[in-house]
């Protein structure tokens, strides 16, 4: 029999260790029946409390309502893009490619939607304000071009709606736009 190296032995046994690990964890984890533990102190839940605030969210159906009424807009006009909604946290709600759309436009319609949700204004304003800090543009998951729109409520933004794959950032905001105007009715 041929005698392993110091170096492939320990690396053996290191393979080991971490099977044998990973196997007794897994057989931890699985078995655990017991309930969790109740927290420690409950936080009262009422308006009064001034550590707890009440957010508004759209649901997975105004939201697709929103990107469908979008899509529906930009086939009027025979163009085909892609249209993402986006809630408060620029978290994705709802995706949708329209036929035909460019493969670029899905990930472009997310970061304008992001955008327009992070600065509660239509992405055509923000690229103005460019001109006065171009750094704005480095912020990472934003795109400052036409074709983002927030949703608000009483002023404060709650999802963003973005659109790409029009030959202009104008038709992209006018038909996110249309998606807003959707969640109106």
């Amino acid at each position: 029999m041929k005698k392993l190296s110091p170096r492939t032995r320990v690396v053996t046994g290191a393979v080991l260790v971490a099977a044998l690990g990973a196997g007794t964890f897994g057989a931890m984890s699985a078995s655990a029946s017991s309930p969790a533990a109740a927290p420690a102190a409950a936080v009262k839940a009422d308006t009064a409390d001034r550590n707890l605030q009440q957010t508004t969210h759209l649901t997975v159906a105004a939201a697709t309502r929103a990107a469908q009424a979008t899509l529906d807009a930009a086939k009027k006009e025979n163009q085909r893009i892609s249209v993402a909604v986006v809630d408060r946290n620029g978290n994705t709600i709802v995706s949708l490619r329209g036929d035909g759309a460019g493969p670029q436009s899905p990930e472009s319609a997310v970061k304008k939607a992001y955008t327009a949700v992070s600065w509660n204004a239509p992405t055509s304003e923000l690229v103005k304000r460019l001109e006065q800090a171009p750094n704005l543009k480095d912020i990472p998951g934003t795109l400052f071009l036409g074709g983002g729109a927030p949703v608000q409520v009483k002023g404060a933004p709650v999802a963003g709606i973005g659109v790409a794959g029009a030959p202009s950032g104008d038709l992209d905001e006018k038909f996110a736009r249309a998606g807003v105007a959707a969640l109106g009715r």
